[in-house]
């Protein structure tokens, strides 16, 4: 899959999420909605994406979320 899909399907999921009142509560949403639906690809090619170009282009609240994240969805 294309990196610039992927970054764009997570950044919409982060602007779902970003609207909430907790930040907390956010990251975490942002963090198990990709946990529970995105493949285990998808997922490592996103965190290389992350490892390697620094996350350019994703939501800074996305980018947040995935690095507190990370053990959960590696």
């Amino acid at each position: 899959m294309k990196t610039e899909h992927l970054i764009s399907m997570v950044n919409r999921i982060g602007q779902f999420f970003q609207a909430m009142p907790d930040r907390g509560e956010a990251l975490e949403g942002i963090a198990m909605h990709v946990k529970r639906f995105w493949e285990p690809r998808m997922r490592r090619e996103l965190l290389d994406y992350i490892d390697s170009q620094g996350g350019k282009g994703i939501e800074p609240v996305v980018l947040e979320a995935l690095r507190q994240h990370r053990q959960l969805l590696a």
